[in-house]
């Protein structure tokens, strides 16, 4: 492996990871800031809170190509600069990473479900179909995406490791599955305490900003 296309790869996934759809696809559709209300994540599952379909939409999508897009251009453009499987793994680290803590929104980011599932599908497609089908049974009987991006993502490493071995990927999985069930630490403290909002169940927006006070005219009679 060469080190600097290595390098220059790793980094420039973790720059677009730091790209938070969240907060660009709701500035863009004239919402609140999604850090702003809910559970101040930015992420898809809290623009729907918003009550915006077509931006959860968007961000979800776009947070899952973050991941997806870096992974793939490293697996079909690094054996040119000798980047293998490995590299590409950790391009997705980097790319989830930088979603996690991104550099260009003050290290304010989500919890990286979208992208991890990206990262997932790049490397394995197959790996990242079972992890997406086990999330989905979750939230199909439980109604709670964090629960289902919980237990889905300690599937992950699971799944890769037993079903196509040990490899340069299972790795970076497990760190990625880690780390997300790490960020979902409140997460899992509100589903103990039976507080967690289940799937569509909306968020109150934040309070508009006073108005002045009218100042009413007094007719003279």
């Amino acid at each position: 492996m060469d080190l600097v296309p290595a390098l220059v790869a790793i980094v420039a996934a973790y720059l677009v990871g730091s790209l938070s759809f969240a907060v660009i696809v709701s500035r863009g559709f004239g919402l609140a800031d999604p850090r702003s209300y809910g559970s101040h994540n930015p992420g898809a599952t809290n623009v729907l809170r918003s009550g915006h379909r077509p931006a959860a939409i968007a961000t979800l999508a776009l947070d899952a190509l973050k991941g997806y897009l870096p992974v793939l251009a490293v697996l079909i453009w690094g054996p040119r600069f000798g980047l293998g499987v490995g590299t590409a793994a950790a391009v997705g680290l980097a790319a989830f990473v930088g979603h996690l803590w991104p550099v260009l929104f003050r290290f304010q980011g989500g919890k990286g479900v979208a992208t991890a599932a990206g990262v997932l599908f790049a490397l394995n497609p197959l790996l990242g179909a079972a992890t997406l089908a086990s999330w989905a049974i979750i939230v199909y009987f439980f109604r709670y995406v964090s629960l289902a991006s919980i237990v889905a993502a300690l599937f992950a490493p699971f799944y890769q490791l037993l079903i196509w071995g040990a490899d340069m990927m299972v790795l970076a999985i497990a760190v990625m599955s880690l780390l997300l069930v790490w960020r979902h630490e409140p997460n899992i403290r509100k589903l103990l305490a039976g507080t967690e909002s289940r799937l569509g169940q909306k968020a109150a927006p934040p309070p508009a900003p006073p108005h002045p006070p009218h100042r009413h005219k007094h007719k003279h009679h």
